[in-house]
């Protein structure tokens, strides 16, 4: 019986990186630290950690046969420090021992001379100083400033988004094995096994063919294990190569959160000019990003913050520039959501501004300025199959917002140091890689002599139920029974230069082409079927709860008998496939194009209740109305979209990642930084969107990993709303997040400075 992930983890039965079983010579690695955010290294002295027992080497950049370079998009990322340190906590050597705790007591022996020198850790002044990471990006449709000139309303302000840890169960883990004539394979905890081959080899001076990754599964990523989970890879695999034995690195939960970047931090300045009937005009915003130290994935999410500026609306006259910051702190990386949530709060904030100006609940702008099908998005694209408003219209309905709204209106009428408040939050997100290039993926199929079926492709299951819903596509392919198919590990030797597991693609992407070599090796069953069966043609035959069918009428030919007999007649039964999402482009000389094969679309609604007197707050409810297309597996894509909804709410409210005035973390534990936990999480009320087929996903069905998270930006609005029934003097600051004492202080007519 084939047993899928989730019945694995219940048992405790799932294997993980950690997990497998070291070798008697293995030996382990432990990182040495940079305990400044920027500076000249003058002496790297290791003499101490060289002479503690169990130590077998230390590593530095001059034994890197190859590039000492682990940057991806952009080449600004050194593997080891070896002349400056560009932020605290970046690795300047590699320990190397018989244990992990002798290699961690060596770490901590080894002594570093720094000469000082400057550090920048916010994005203006970065700005300021001209520190960026790429110059300036600008969106831009009709003639803004015209329009300007004919708003009734414009409301200026800014908006800030924090930081976001990842806080994945599993920490990075990697361990490297050599092989012979120089090759090696490295299991690792990554979300790009393509990418880690590949820097791999440029930094050991190999071939790729010479390096192995292998990911049988990931406890987590959610973005955080595109990009940094490769230079943890990338420093065993230099360990075995050089000493021939296996090497291996486990983070603990500190090291892990004080080494690797988090979500990008924010700033905006934006301008929001409305007609007399609330209908938007224009728009127009800044956008501040803190890349931190390295490019790594700064200026692909700083695309994303500029194609969903607009979220869910329509502006005929809009301005979006955006410009990625260099900073001295650890490289920021992808997050679920990838750039997309920052800039929707932004729009969010200037709504909720502007209906407050104009003395009309924010709800009303938001319905009166939503997509309509054919409308142009600023980049070019047409709203195709636009589901905003229907979204929107059955999110009403379903969960009565209007009789909702008189509800909390008489209570906080009755209630002193109670009050109850309701936001809303509609999306719309773009789904494919907007690299181009990088909307393609593999399949390979093996279909056994016994009826059994074997695929690789190029996903990574990290908890999001990939390979359940790969499962579903091969069985319903071949009329088969889920339990006769396996979903191999993500290996780069049976599947070359396979793209990310990211931007809510891996389904889509590695779905189709599963299916498209299904469909390869069905037509020759097929074919062979209709060599048996007498009378037939192979256009009316199917296959069908294991049996081969003819006009719609099963025949005695099993699905097992037809593979012992195609066997038998020496027809393939594997097969290669490649698939390419179509007529996705974007011109970046004039950023216009078709950037995503479809969008997402969905409302929700977060009702909270605020106890005015100690400042602490509940989520009540999140009500959601989610276009799912056709689901492939709504169990699946309900934990999904409950899962992103609780991330969403933390980011807004409880997660408050802080540095201090060196740069060194201060919530690097889960005993001083909050994530949700059971109390926390809201009654989360999921509908999904009905008559919402979308031709454009694969069997009709829309990806779901990342959408869902936006929905939380709502919360932000419905404590502002519900601290104002009780304080109505008090604007809002639009500074995420909204912990319980930045509530408490904004109760009593304060606001708290941002860490």
């Amino acid at each position: 019986m084939r047993l899928d992930d989730a019945a694995l983890h219940a048992m405790g039965a799932s294997q993980f990186t950690d997990d497998l079983p070291a070798p008697a010579d293995c030996l382990f690695l432990q990182p040495v630290l940079s305990t400044l955010a920027h500076g000249l290294i003058e002496k790297l002295d290791t003499q101490a950690a060289h002479a503690l027992p169990g130590v077998v080497k230390i590593f530095t950049a001059a034994d890197i046969p190859g590039q000492n370079q682990v940057g991806n998009v952009a080449t600004d990322e050194v593997l080891l420090a070896d002349k400056e340190v560009v932020y605290h906590g970046q690795v300047l050597a590699l320990v190397v021992a018989e244990s992990a705790s002798i290699a961690r007591q060596a770490a901590a022996l080894v002594t570093v001379d720094y000469q000082p020198l400057p550090a920048v850790f916010d994005a203006r002044a970065a700005d300021g100083l001209g520190l960026h990471i790429a110059p300036k990006r600008l969106f831009a449709c009709g003639d803004v400033e015209a329009a300007f000139a004919e708003c009734a309303w414009i409301v200026e302000g800014s908006a800030r988004t924090g930081a976001q840890e990842h806080m994945y169960l599993e920490t990075q883990a990697a361990i490297a094995y050599p092989l012979e004539n120089r090759g090696l394979k490295v299991f690792s905890a990554t979300q790009s096994p393509g990418m880690t081959q590949r820097i791999i080899a440029r930094m050991l001076g190999l071939a790729m063919h010479q390096v192995e990754v292998d990911v049988l599964r990931l406890g987590g990523g959610f973005g955080g294990k595109e990009e940094q989970a490769t230079p943890f890879a990338a420093m065993v695999a230099l360990a075995a190569l050089h000493l021939q034995r296996p090497v291996k690195l486990t983070l603990r939960r500190d090291e892990d959160c004080n080494i690797t970047g988090k979500r990008h931090p924010y700033e905006a300045d934006f301008k929001l000019g409305l007609d007399a009937d609330g209908k938007i005009l224009a728009y127009q915003v800044d956008f501040y990003q803190n890349a931190g130290a390295y490019a790594d994935l700064s200026l692909a999410i700083l695309e994303r913050t500029l194609f969903h500026a607009g979220n869910a609306y329509y502006t005929p006259n809009m301005q979006v520039s955006a410009v990625s910051c260099r900073t001295h702190l650890p490289p920021n990386t992808a997050f679920r959501g990838f750039g997309g949530p920052q800039a929707m709060f932004a729009l969010e904030a200037a709504i909720f501004k502007a209906a407050q100006a104009m003395g009309v609940e924010p709800s009303e702008l938001q319905r009166r300025n939503l997509l309509k099908e054919g409308d142009s998005f600023y980049y070019g694209m047409p709203a195709q199959r636009c589901q905003t408003e229907s979204s929107w219209a059955q999110a009403e309905q379903n969960f009565a917002w209007r009789q909702r709204q008189r509800e909390i209106d008489a209570f906080n009428a009755t209630h002193t140091l109670e009050k109850k408040a309701m936001a809303i939050m509609p999306i719309c997100f773009g789904i494919s890689f907007t690299a181009t290039f990088l909307n393609q993926a593999d399949a390979l199929v093996h279909v056994y002599a016994d009826g059994s079926v074997n695929v690789s492709c190029g996903a990574v299951e990290m908890g999001q139920g990939v390979k359940s819903k790969l499962v579903k596509v091969v069985a319903q392919t071949f009329g088969i029974a889920e339990q006769r198919i396996k979903i191999e590990s993500t290996n780069t030797g049976r599947i070359a230069n396979m793209s990310p597991t990211a931007a809510s693609t891996g389904a889509d992407m590695n779905g189709q082409a599963a299916r498209m070599a299904c469909s390869q090796i069905k037509q020759r069953l097929l074919t062979v079927a209709a060599g048996l069966l007498e009378n037939t043609e192979v256009s009316r035959l199917s296959i069908e709860n294991e049996r081969v069918v003819y006009q719609g009428q099963p025949t005695d030919l099993s699905w097992n008998k037809l593979i012992s007999q195609a066997y038998l007649a020496r027809t393939a039964l594997s097969a290669h496939a490649h698939y390419a999402t179509p007529d996705v482009f974007f011109d970046r000389t004039v950023n216009k194009g078709h950037p995503f094969v479809y969008h997402v679309y969905g409302c929700a609604s977060v009702e909270v209740t605020v106890d005015c007197l100690r400042g602490r707050y509940c989520i009540d409810r999140v009500s959601i109305v989610h276009d799912d297309g056709k689901p492939l597996d709504e169990i699946i894509d309900r934990g999904q979209i409950e899962g992103a909804v609780v991330q969403g709410l933390g980011w807004m409210t409880l997660e408050q990642v802080a540095y201090d005035a060196g740069g060194r973390l201060q919530t690097g534990k889960l005993s001083v930084y909050k994530i949700p936990d059971m109390h926390f999480a809201p009654e989360i009320d999921v509908n999904f969107l009905e008559n919402a087929d979308n031709p454009s996903g694969l069997l009709h069905s829309k990806a779901v990993g990342e959408p869902p998270l936006m929905y939380g930006i709502a919360v932000y609005f419905a404590l502002t709303k519900a601290i104002q029934a009780f304080n109505p003097g008090w604007q809002a600051d639009f500074d995420a997040p909204m912990t319980p004492e930045r509530v408490l202080l904004a109760l009593y007519g304060k606001n708290i400075s941002p860490a």
